[in-house]
């Protein structure tokens, strides 16, 4: 018998609440624990039951999804994270992925991806709307670019990568090495190597390379 898989769904019109309960209850494997209308509510209710997986509404009352997804990152829940949202908008897309953000469903096909999606991103897994597959394709292509335009990258090792790509989240060099159980000494020094494989120079500069390319940097 499958283990059971914890969910939270937080969306705030109580029909669509039924109907991604209705779609969820035809898998027997998942149990819906919580529901809640708001983002405030829902930042609760995870706190409290660490449920495995928030089904997060893009547009809520109080935190919107993608701004409680980033609360829960940043606390380093156990809880992972799929946005429900209407719109294909690259933007917002481009926004969830680079939180780190595993689901990213539609809500028009929600009944068809959410179940596909919650058994993925429970297994660590990405998953995305393959309505929107070309909002992914152009991502990609984008970073294939700017990697032949900045082939310094791929000197970056992969730890250099991994702190660029938090630098980028704007985390201090102390928020770094608390993550990775590092000094913020060795932090600072791989900033260093950042900035001379680079050729960044000035005291903002890497922050400002961070920001600027934050969706199209290795993953």
């Amino acid at each position: 018998m499958k283990a059971t898989v914890s969910i939270l769904i937080a969306d705030d019109h109580p029909i669509f609440r039924a109907g991604l309960r209705e779609v969820l209850g035809e898998d027997t494997s998942l149990q819906v624990v919580a529901e809640a209308a708001d983002g405030l509510k829902a930042w609760q209710i995870i706190n409290q039951l660490r449920p495995q997986v928030a089904v997060l509404d893009l547009d809520m009352p109080a935190l919107n999804g993608l701004a409680l997804a980033r609360k829960v990152l940043e606390a380093r829940l156990p809880t992972a994270l799929v946005i429900l949202t209407m719109y294909k908008e690259a933007r917002v897309f481009h926004e969830a992925i680079d939180a780190g953000i595993l689901g990213y469903v539609l809500k028009e096909s929600a009944a068809n991806d959410l179940l596909g999606c919650i058994h993925s991103v429970v297994a660590g897994q990405a998953f995305i709307s393959p309505a929107l597959s070309s909002l992914l394709l152009n991502r990609r292509a984008e970073a294939k670019s700017f990697l032949a335009k900045k082939p310094e990258l791929e000197s970056l090792t992969a730890a250099e990568q991994r702190i660029l790509a938090l630098i980028a989240e704007n985390l201090t060099s102390k928020e770094i090495a608390d993550r990775f159980g590092l000094s913020p000494h060795t932090v600072e020094n791989h900033r260093a190597n950042i900035c001379k494989k680079l050729g960044l120079q000035g005291s903002h500069s890497l922050l400002k390379f961070a920001f600027e390319n934050k969706s199209r940097l290795p993953p």
